[in-house]
């Protein structure tokens, strides 16, 4: 994996002694462990707090490291967050996709740590959509020091049910008296899921296009389930900038199959999709990648909106 920023390192006797000053996790994200009675997890970013919040329940306190508004991918540890790292119960992450998260897992998590990348497998980054096309650029995605992967699961709403699936056994490890209430809770989760994978189907069968152009490839999981073809100008990571060269190819690429839409995302900058826009006469939308809490409801709603916002672009009957 390519590091892009510096990460703190900080050992786990100078967490736990953070810890112990009162230092901990709470479940807004910001602060305390859990609960008198209650199972602490820690998650490291928005689609798996949702997770853990829906198969946890009323049996689990959940805190997210990664705050509402921040892009997650290079996130940064405090030494309170690491604190929650030490104190929780079950630590939720995904590894690859957060580099100072895996070291606090690796040095503070043990066998308290969920890795949800182990639990299906996850696509090479240069698989799907035009990424073939692409020029190198940090195409190779958050691992990019040995065979990418796209950490982008999530948005294939099967997928994230079976995760759900194990997250719930992990759960039911950590808490054998409520694992019958963690399996029932996924299961109504999966049934959730695996409606809106339902009308995603339905809703995509007939358009008149099926690519899209998004300003960073987040979308491979979405558009590999319902045959769309995703076409980014920038790779995996959202900060890096597409060569002039690259925004050429996109914007023929653009013009090629009449796109009238260019997507940009909720925590990333839309100054690249506007420009390619303009150049190709199109306007933008927002096409939400889910990588922070939506400014509205949940995971399910805001995953509704992009079907609908996918359903206008594409001209679908």
């Amino acid at each position: 994996m390519t590091v892009r920023a510096p990460r703190r390192i900080l050992t786990a006797a100078a967490a736990a002694l953070l810890a112990a000053a009162g230092l901990t996790a709470c479940a807004d994200g910001t602060g305390a462990a859990s609960e008198p009675g209650k199972v602490g997890v820690v998650a490291a970013f928005y689609p798996l707090q949702f997770l853990s919040e829906r198969i946890g329940g009323d049996t689990v306190t959940v805190s997210n490291l990664t705050k509402p508004g921040a892009e997650p991918h290079d996130l940064e540890l405090n030494p309170r967050q690491v604190g929650q790292v030490v104190d929780a119960d079950v630590v939720v992450y995904l590894s690859g996709f957060q580099p100072a998260v895996d070291e606090a897992v690796e040095q503070n998590g043990g066998d308290r740590a969920f890795d949800v990348a182990g639990v299906t497998p996850l696509r090479d980054a240069a698989a799907g959509g035009h990424d073939h096309d692409h020029e190198g650029e940090g195409e190779a995605g958050h691992s990019g020091e040995g065979g990418g992967k796209d950490p982008h699961v999530w948005l294939d709403p099967t997928r994230l049910a079976t995760i759900g699936d194990k997250l719930a056994e992990r759960l039911g490890k950590a808490d054998p008296e409520h694992a019958a209430d963690y399996t029932a809770r996924a299961g109504a989760l999966r049934a959730e899921l695996t409606k809106l994978d339902t009308e995603f189907t339905d809703g995509l069968r007939t358009c008149t296009r099926r690519e899209i152009v998004t300003s960073h490839a987040a979308f491979g999981y979405l558009t590999e389930r319902y045959r769309l073809e995703q076409i980014g100008i920038s790779g995996l990571t959202p900060e890096s900038e597409p060569s002039p060269q690259r925004l050429a190819e996109v914007a023929e690429e653009a013009r090629e199959h009449q796109a009238g839409t260019i997507f940009f995302e909720t925590l990333v900058s839309p100054k690249v999709a506007e420009t390619i826009a303009r150049e190709v006469g199109a306007k933008t939308a927002v096409l939400d990648p889910l990588e922070g809490p939506p400014a509205d409801g949940d995971y399910l709603s805001a995953m509704r909106a992009n079907l609908q916002t996918l359903r206008t672009a594409l001209d679908c009957s």
